[in-house]
């Protein structure tokens, strides 16, 4: 679990606009669940800190969901942290970097009451339609299972 540090600034340049999401949810995580929900959704992505940060304004009917994306200069690293309506709080960030247009981010998160890591990747290859995925582990790492996955279309104005 050894984080890139080769990002910067303009990483997820790829990601400002409007964008259109074909959601895919494992319907009950680490679970040994094989039953997929899919959802559209759409992301509203704009430049913040005079274009050091990002965020993301997500809507699914009426789930809604901000993105918070900040680069740390010291690190090198990207922060990225989540909030929605459900819950009302800024989550713990996840943090990683890019290389070759695909970010791995890891971090931790609550599940059923116990704490999982969490990985997020986001695949920029094609920078007009990227591909996040999110993925658990409930063994420190060893092996993971991913559970959900936006695939982004760009929305032209």
């Amino acid at each position: 679990m050894s984080i890139i540090t080769t990002s910067s600034a303009e990483d997820f340049d790829f990601l400002i606009g409007k964008w259109a999401i074909r959601n895919r949810k494992l319907k009950i995580r680490l679970q040994q669940n094989d039953e997929w929900e899919e959802f559209p959704a759409t992301d509203d992505v704009t430049k913040i800190l005079n274009g050091i940060g990002n965020i993301g304004q997500f809507h699914a009917g009426t789930f809604a969901g901000l993105t918070l994306r900040l680069f740390n200069l010291e690190t090198q690293l990207w922060n990225i942290y989540w909030a929605d309506n459900a819950r009302g709080q800024l989550d713990t960030p996840v943090v990683g970097a890019f290389e070759n247009k695909v970010g791995i981010f890891y971090g931790k998160e609550m599940l059923r009451g116990e704490l999982m890591d969490v990985e997020f990747r986001w695949d920029a290859t094609d920078p007009d339609n990227p591909v996040w995925s999110q993925a658990f582990s409930a063994d420190g790492g060893v092996t993971w299972e991913t559970n959900w996955y936006m695939y982004f279309s760009k929305l032209h104005s």
